[in-house]
Formats: C-alpha cells, structure tokens, sequence
C-alpha cells in the first residue's frame, strides 16, 4: 500500500550526526541487532573501507526498515560538500527528508547547501536538533538559526529538558508529556511522565507558540483556540502535516543520538509528517514525438505504465552494474525487458533486489512509489530513464556541478595502462562528478573531481580496492578560457578527400558574454536555400571548438558565436567541409580576440573559535581570499569568503595549526574569474 510507505533522507552538514542517528534507527526498528558506531568503523551504512577509516560517509547508502506496519526507504546522505552530487541524486527521488542540525553549531554551511537542494526538488522536511548532550548546546538558538539563515518557519514541537551534561529528556508539545530513555536498555525503552509542575510554564508557552503557527495555515485549529476549546493531539498532527506537505513549517524535535536519546519519537514523526509517494506531486516527463516533446505529469501508480529513474549506479565485481531505481509508475518484474528512453536501447532487468547498505535481499517485482536496486542493465547511467518503448516519456535529468580540481595519474607499468582506464571509466559512470580525460599532447590521463577530498578518496580507491599501481602528480586547478573583445572572421576551406573536393566558406563573429551566462551559439543567415545539414554541422564544428579551448585547451565559457554569412555550393559544399571549416574559424577568430584565462573562485565557509578568528581571517587574506561575511555565535564565529582555488591547497592543515585543530572550513565552487594579480 502506497500510503503505508515513506522514501526518506537523512541530510546534514559533516559531523552533524546524520550516520549515528540512522544506526540508532536501524537499531530500534530491528533491522540490525547491535548499534553500529561511526568513532569504531562499525557503522552498518558506511560500509566502504574508506568510510570506516575515514570516519565520514562518502556513497549514500540505502536501507528499508519496517516501523508500526509502516515501510520506510531510508537513505544515509554525505554531510562533505566534496561528495554534494550523492546528496543531490538523492533528494532527486526522495519524497522526504529528516535535516539533523548540530544543538552547538546551529546552521552551518552544508546544511544551508543540502537545505537549497531539498527546496529546488521541494522536498517536506522535518528537523531534528541533535547534541543536545554537548557543552555549548542551545535548542533556542538553533531555532532562531534556522529561522534567519534557512528562510523557514521551524516549530518545536519537542522542548528539550535540561540541556549539555543534565540534558534528560524531552518534553512532548503534542502530548502534553514528559519522555525519557533507559539507559540500561541502550534507549529501547521509553518512558513517558506528566509534565513537571517547574517545566508547566516552559511547555505551554511553547505548546502556545505551536498552535499560534498551525493557526496561520488552519481554519480548524482557529475556530478551536478562539472558542477556547482543548484542541487533541490527532488535530494538531492532523493540521501539522499538511503545513509539513506544502513545506509551510518544519517541525523540530530534539534528541542526544549518540546517548540513544530522542530517536524512537523522530521515527514517528517521519510516519507521521513526511509524505506517502502519491502524496507527492506528480512527476515532470518530456513525452518525446517525432519533432517535439510535450510536458506530461505522472502520477504515482502501480497500474500504470512502466517509468523509473535511474539515481545510482554502483558496480560490484560480481554482479557488475548495480543500477538504483526510483520507480514513478508501473511495475517491473525480474526477468522482463525494460527500455532506455535517452539511449533507445533494450536492455534487461535480470533481478531486482532491496538494498540493506551493502547487502541485499531479492525483490518479486519494483512498483510505482519504491526504490530497488536492477541488475542487467549495461548500458544505464545516472539519470537515465526506464520505461516502455511503445511510451518514450523522459523524466528530467539531474545537473551536477563541473569538477574544478585534476590530477594526472599514471600506471607504474605499460601492461596496467588499458586496466586503469577501465577502473576510469567504471568510477566516472558511478560518481557524475567525476571526469576522465586523455592530453592528447602528453598521453597522460588526467582526471579531475569536486575538491582535494574526492579526488583523494577515489585515488586511494584505485590503489587499495582495485590493486592498481599508479603515480599521481599534484593537484591542477581546471581553469577556463574566454574572450574580451569582439571580432569578426571570414574562414575558407578545402580540401580533396577520396577524389572529391570539400570546400566551404563562412564569416563567424565571436563576442565575450556577461559572466556566468555560459556559451552562446545564434545563427544570423536567413532566406538562404542551404539545406538544414549545413547549419546542423556548422552549430556541430563551433560546439566542439568551444570545449577544446583556445590557446592551453581549457573548454571555452561566456563565448557568443554568430554566423553571419555562408558561402555554399552544391557541387563542393559538404558537411564534412563546413564543419571543418567552422572549427578552424571560431579557433581564429578567439585568437584574435584577447583570450583570457579565467580561474575557480570558491567560496569558502569557516568556522573558527572566536581567539582565532584574526589568525584564520588572516590566513584567508595571505591566500588571496576576500572577507564576504562574519557571523558571531557564542563560541565561534562563522566567516564567509571568496578565495582562488589555486591558492587553497593543504589549507586544511595550516588551519588546524592556527586553530589548536579546532577550526573547520568547506569550499565550493563559486564562479570563474579573471585572476587577482
């Protein structure tokens, strides 16, 4: 039954506690018989070596738990801003999500970043402040955080009792009770009291506070409090989940995750407040007709015709390509043939599993509203959408950032060449953010990433998982190449291929565009009677021009490009011909036109005790790195900057050094500039 299932995430800036909260929910639902810790490597959801040595989450791992007849896709997300393309594909086919907010910290930079991706997919959210145990907790100031930098209406519907060292428990605004955890059972047992008389006046004025939000968005819940009537805790979750569906407020609970405080009563209110699969919009699709698409919804229905999205691909050396699938409508059985709609190719769904982190369990068939894992597949890639051929409907893709950061890697011997550019190709289907390439001058195999933690993971997996010996050189920041000024050229060209002459003819105009704005290509020759091929192979030839670069061969941004004269002949002119000759222009052309170089600027979020703050203000400064903004908390203050990414590798440890190793910073890119002198 659709409405008894939930597809969740959990998301969170690093270190938050998103990993350690979905192993006490893994615990408490009986899916894993002991708590798995992050401190120890035994976390169940992070099951790479790399996790367990690192300490972070790196892939989203993916589990089904079963709560109060209730079945809850789960999906554990990365909290580093380096791996933000796991945590977008998964928003991408989530129905809902849990964002864990540090109780010292507040807001911090990765959860404003993950916060925007759930707004943009529109994703219902509950809150969950975790750390209530720690020195320097305030749920209070966690709220107004929320509040100011988020742009949300968060309500508690939990206060917490105590906080840091005598933190014991919560407060139920709904219940009008007090709930604590036995530590002699590990939390498993929940206790549940009346409300202290010393605490009566903390909970009714925020028991006030709550049904004053829920009024603004229900005419029930008014007529009730204005007559001065009892208003039952069925009507407040009633009201609540509905402001919860249309992302109106975000209800915040509180809890100690790692003292196995405040976790039983967060699973309820993803039952509770976060939506059913059809309870969702209807999914956006392109149905594609012979010359144009047209935009269909789909809604969410087993009986309808076969469409999934392929979020995931993971490979495993036995299985080959782990494919993980969002079904929107229909069913797919194993054993059945599935299409690939962007590739038009058949391909078959041998076996669809439920995935438990790294381990699996086989599934009879994948129904609209679930998320399975197909293996059979070969040709799937992230983004890709499955369904029937005699309905070629496409969902939209998913866009992923550009790595900004390369290394060159090479094989120790010439006999591991072909064997590492497999493990390549293999690595870039499953990460989108990760890219291959060959220098066609060098013969090196470049590969570039997110930032210098991605790049080094997937290195260290070479290495380690795939036995490779590899070199590999220092980190190379990519850059851009551009125009500053506009010209035009005129570009002949011919040549006698297979007895038959190629020529063709055309003038180009190339003209720098405001920054950001990406290329542009437009076609200014009209009324001509030059068939469609020609133009077709002309747009074909600039296009591939501008991501060869210019003079060091970086790809080409902010570039306008106008044809504006065609010299055609039927007897000569090919495609072949114009397309040649177009490249061959548009490379002219931007050498005559001031080609600049452009590099990352990333934007840059620290957070430094407040006796560091000069010293790591400093440090930014020496790196070229200008100030945006500073936000002063309790015990830290939260510093924004703008800094070239050539000049923020190893920042990391010299920060740790001015810090006492009590400063922390993410970086991500901002946008690509002219460099400072």
């Amino acid at each position: 039954m659709l409405n008894s299932m939930r597809n969740i995430g959990i998301m969170a800036h690093i270190d938050a506690g998103k990993t350690t909260t979905t192993e006490r929910i893994l615990y408490y639902t009986g899916k894993s018989h002991k708590i798995g810790e992050v401190d120890n490597g035994e976390a169940t959801m992070d099951w790479m070596e790399q996790e367990q040595e690192r300490g972070i989450t790196i892939q989203s791992a993916a589990t089904t738990i079963y709560w109060k007849n209730f079945q809850i896709n789960l999906i554990d997300t990365p909290g580093h801003v380096d791996f933000t393309a796991e945590v977008e594909r998964s928003l991408r086919v989530l129905d809902g999500a849990v964002a864990i907010f540090d109780a010292v910290r507040g807001v911090e930079p990765q959860t404003e970043t993950v916060w925007h991706q759930a707004e943009r997919y529109q994703v219902p959210c509950i809150g969950y402040v975790n750390k209530m145990d720690r020195v320097g907790a305030d749920f209070f100031q966690v709220l107004e955080d929320i509040k100011v930098k988020l742009g949300t209406s968060p309500v508690a519907i939990q206060v917490p009792i105590g906080k840091e060292g005598g933190f014991e428990g919560v407060i139920d605004l709904i219940t009008m009770q007090e709930i604590r955890w036995d530590a002699a059972t590990e939390g498993e047992r929940v206790l549940q009291s009346p409300i202290a008389s010393a605490r009566e006046g903390l909970a009714r004025e925020w028991r006030e506070k709550l049904i004053d939000a829920l009024s603004g968005f229900s005419d029930l819940i008014t007529e009730q409090y204005v007559a001065g009537e009892e208003i039952s805790p069925k009507l407040i979750t009633q009201e609540l989940r509905k402001a919860v569906l249309g992302r109106a407020l975000l209800p915040i609970l509180a809890g100690a995750s790692r003292r196995n405080m405040g976790v039983q009563p967060l699973i309820d209110a993803v039952v509770a407040y976060l939506p059913a699969p059809d309870e969702r919009a209807s999914a956006t699709a392109h149905h594609i007709k012979k010359d144009t698409e047209e935009e269909v919804k789909i809604p969410c229905d087993p009986a309808g015709v076969p469409l999934g999205l392929v979020f995931k691909i993971q490979h495993d050396r036995e299985a080959g390509s782990l494919c993980y699938v969002r079904m929107y409508s229909g069913i797919i059985k194993p054993g059945t043939g599935v299409f690939n709609v962007g590739k038009r190719k058949r391909e078959r769904a041998n076996r669809i599993l439920r995935m438990h982190s790294n381990k699996s369990e086989p599934l009879e068939c994948l129904s609209a509203g679930d998320i399975g894992v197909i293996i059979g597949m070969k040709l799937a890639q992230t983004g890709d959408t499955i369904g029937s051929e005699g309905w070629p409907v496409m969902l939209e893709k998913m866009a992923f950032p550009e790595p900004v950061i390369s290394v060159a890697i090479e094989p120790k011997t010439l006999s591991e060449q072909e064997k590492l550019k497999e493990i390549l190709a293999l690595l870039s289907k499953e990460d989108p953010t990760f890219t291959t390439k060959e220098n066609e001058e060098t013969g090196q195999l470049i590969i570039s990433g997110m930032g210098e933690l991605h790049l080094d993971v997937l290195v260290t997996r070479i290495l380690k998982e795939y036995h490779i010996g590899a070199k590999v050189g220092n980190p190379q920041v990519t850059y851009r190449e551009s125009v500053s000024r506009i010209v035009e050229r005129d570009e002949q060209f011919s040549r006698i291929i297979a007895g038959k002459e190629n020529a063709a003819s055309l003038s180009l105009r190339v003209s720098p565009l405001e920054r950001g704005t990406g290329n542009r290509y437009t076609c200014e020759v009209t009324g001509r009677n030059i068939p469609q091929a020609i133009f077709d192979a002309i747009e074909r030839g600039i296009r591939g021009a501008l991501t060869g670069g210019i003079v060091l061969g970086y790809p080409c941004i902010d570039v306008g490009v106008s044809l504006i004269n065609i010299g055609y002949s039927e007897c000569t002119g090919t495609e072949l011909a114009f397309e040649a000759c177009a490249s061959l222009g548009f490379d002219e052309a931007c050498r005559a036109a001031s080609p600049i170089l452009l590099e990352p600027i990333m934007a840059v979020d620290l957070i430094a005790p407040k006796e560091f703050v000069g010293d790591v203000i400093s440090l930014v400064t020496q790196r070229g790195g200008q100030i945006v903004s500073m936000d002063s908390k309790a015990y830290s203050d939260h510093i924004k900057a703008l800094a070239p990414m050539a000049k923020m590798f190893g920042f990391m440890t010299i920060l740790r050094s001015v810090s006492q190793g009590r400063g922390t910073f993410t970086m991500e890119f901002s946008h690509f500039a002219f460099p400072a002198k």
